[in-house]
């Protein structure tokens, strides 16, 4: 693999590694929201939303177009929500894998 495409794929993941980078690509993969709709759905202050809504347009991960006096924000590529979906099937992988290493560590029977 070129060392282009694999500074891309660093650069794209060090955009995703933060909460509220998450949460925000979590909300859009549900629709296009505004900052405000973000904001309430996260459940966290408009300003700290818009700061890491800049990291990911900055990465072109979300685009913003305007819609009179406001923007409104959506997934630049429909993949985000497949890999979104795959980091949860991972996570799930692993916690099932640290159940059973630890079920077993305590003489416990897992069901599978």
């Amino acid at each position: 693999m070129n060392l282009e495409m694999q500074q891309f794929k660093a650069e794209f993941f060090k955009a995703l590694a933060h909460p509220l980078r998450i949460r925000i690509l979590e909300i859009l993969a549900e629709g296009d929201h505004s900052v405000n709709e973000i904001q309430e759905q996260a459940g966290t202050e408009g300003s700290a939303v818009s700061q890491q809504l800049s990291v990911l347009r900055s990465k072109n991960i979300v685009t913003g177009n305007k819609e009179g006096n406001r923007v409104i924000y959506s997934l630049r590529d429909p993949k985000i929500v497949e890999l979104l979906d795959i980091a949860k099937d991972i996570f799930h992988n692993h916690l099932i894998d640290t159940i059973s290493m630890f079920d077993s560590v305590n003489g416990r029977k897992t069901n599978d």
